[in-house]
């Protein structure tokens, strides 16, 4: 069972990027693929849906690319998710849209389980701002102390 699919995955390592450069300009397509490992056909797709959620937004011309709608201290990770993918579950019946019909729907002993699951999940995501990731990778980074030998 994949909790976060790949194109979630994708779209959160994009504004992650661009949470990286906030503020210096518009970052290119390509430079995103790179850095981020993310094939470009597919990050064209990603980003363009991503416009249309006002999370980013492109500029044309030599100097355009994509750079994030808002500030990366108030964009948390729960809003992309919600926005590409509704509300998170870790089971059918706790989204009211489900096409999983339970047949022990309201007699459940494992519902308040699945509750507690999707709220912590949901408690996670919503707490984390993509400025807070971008801490953690400078700190990530800080620790690295690369092994040069001749």
């Amino acid at each position: 069972m994949v909790l976060v699919p790949q194109k979630s995955q994708y779209a959160l390592r994009a504004i992650f990027e661009l949470a990286k450069r906030h503020g210096h300009g518009p970052v290119k397509i390509a430079e995103i693929a790179h850095v981020q490992a993310i094939p470009v056909r597919f990050l064209e797709v990603i980003l363009n849906q991503l416009k249309q959620g006002r999370f980013v937004e492109s500029q044309r011309g030599s100097e355009g690319g994509y750079s994030l709608m808002r500030d990366p201290r108030s964009l948390t990770v729960g809003e992309v998710l919600g926005f590409l993918q509704g509300p998170i579950a870790p089971v059918g019946c706790l989204v009211g849209d489900s096409s999983e019909k339970c047949a022990l729907a309201g007699d459940c002993v494992f519902l308040p389980m699945w509750e507690k699951v999707r709220d912590a999940m949901s408690g996670v995501y919503d707490r984390t701002t993509f400025q807070e990731l971008v801490e953690q990778d400078k700190k990530r980074i800080g620790h690295y102390v690369p092994a040069y030998s001749i």
